[in-house]
């Protein structure tokens, strides 16, 4: 589903426009039967309503903005069951609905789980696309644990420093650059 990047009287760019405003209206697109809104248009007063795509930070916003969670927008949505309506799968949470991970501003791309797979454990498969949804965020947590931990060596805790050294294993497999890609990059080098 859709959730509101901008609010009601923040200051954006209007890239189509070409021009900054003050968003007057935060405006939800609903379906029916549907819990959540599945588009969100931001009225600017300039005659029409724009996307998120279509809007942008001031720079001085966006210079704020560190790590992962900064420069990705993870986000949980939800996709129509195309092979059950609502009334087929009352069992699932979200019946009629299942969710997808988008990883990308334009809302595509990213994690889709197959509808058997779904069907079989709905709520499992939900808690893992909030896992996902939310794993840029956890990482810049673990960035921020493994930044204190160096800041203050041997002044914390044992459980936060046993916490650090998980995380710092964490953040070495993220950031891995697989042996195939090093190869790569070394040819394109030399």
């Amino acid at each position: 589903m859709a959730k509101a990047t901008f609010h009601k009287e923040q200051r954006v760019y209007v890239k189509p426009v070409g021009t900054w405003a003050v968003i007057e209206k935060v405006k939800p697109q609903w379906v029916k039967d549907v819990e959540e809104p599945v588009r969100i248009y931001y009225d600017c007063g300039l005659g029409r309503d724009f996307k998120e795509s279509e809007l942008s930070l001031p720079e001085e916003d966006k210079a704020g903005e560190d790590g992962p969670a900064g420069r990705e927008n993870w986000r949980l949505m939800r996709a129509r069951n195309k092979w059950q309506d609502g009334d087929a799968a009352r069992h699932h949470p979200y019946p009629g609905t299942f969710p997808v991970v988008v990883t990308d501003e334009k809302d595509w791309g990213g994690w889709r789980v197959p509808g058997q797979e779904y069907d079989r454990d709905p709520y499992r498969i939900e808690r893992q696309a909030r896992i996902m949804a939310s794993g840029t965020r956890l990482l810049d947590i673990a960035r921020g644990l493994l930044a204190a931990a160096r800041d203050y060596p041997g002044e914390l805790p044992a459980d936060l420093t046993r916490l650090s050294q998980e995380a710092t294993k964490i953040i070495r497999y993220v950031d891995e650059t697989p042996a195939v890609a090093k190869k790569a990059d070394k040819t394109a080098a030399g």
